[in-house]
């Protein structure tokens, strides 16, 4: 076991002595071996304090600025998080002074944007009635891949059907939208893969 795991012997012994010492039931001796025993499971790994602030800005942000769903879901998971916290960490995201600033009212689409969270999900196609900047109006078949929020707008990225390309459409200019039972012919990670380099925009 140290071999596979690349370390001393005196570390393994150490490390099984540690989780000894915590609660697992590990019997054996060093030199001798051990034995796990069954129904036991390690405890989940937890988190730093930084690791607590950033989970607790993010979900004030995406609670102040996602759609309806987003917002109430990124609530619920703050709040499980805080359930299994021990009290030195809970105490930090309780007392957290890592603030959401107020932005610019988000223009409307909470409705559509929870659809097409859907649609990306599944490698669904969308089937939308869209007005752009010039007012006009088009019906599009879209292959949604990415969904990018802004301060102001919640933008749509997807495979036009009608113009044969990649395009971005404000979820407040789509004016009706369907889900399609019909998956779309490409998968999502190479779709969001042309894009990165048409836009030029870097993996992270």
């Amino acid at each position: 076991m140290a071999a596979e795991l690349g370390i001393s012997l005196r570390t393994l012994y150490r490390d099984i002595a540690t989780l000894q010492s915590q609660g697992a039931c590990i019997d054996g001796a060093p030199g001798l071996g051990y034995v796990l025993k069954p129904g036991f499971t390690l405890p989940p790994l937890m988190f730093s304090p930084d690791e607590v602030e950033a989970l607790v800005l993010g979900s004030r942000w995406v609670a102040d600025r996602g759609d309806g769903r987003l917002a109430a879901a990124a609530r619920d998971a703050l709040a499980k998080i805080a359930a299994v916290l021990p009290a030195e960490l809970r105490h930090e995201l309780d007392t957290s002074a890592l603030m959401v600033g107020p932005g610019e009212p988000i223009a409307a689409g909470d409705a559509e944007v929870a659809t097409v969270r859907q649609a990306i999900r599944m490698e669904r196609k969308i089937e939308i009635r869209y007005r752009d900047a010039a007012a006009k109006d088009s019906l599009r078949t879209v292959w949604p891949f990415a969904l990018g929020f802004f301060d102001r707008a919640r933008v749509v990225v997807g495979w036009c059907e009608l113009r044969q390309s990649i395009r971005h459409f404000r979820a407040d200019r789509i004016l009706s939208l369907t889900l399609s039972g019909e998956r779309y012919p490409r998968r999502r990670q190479a779709l969001m893969k042309e894009w990165r380099e048409q836009e030029g925009i870097p993996e992270r």
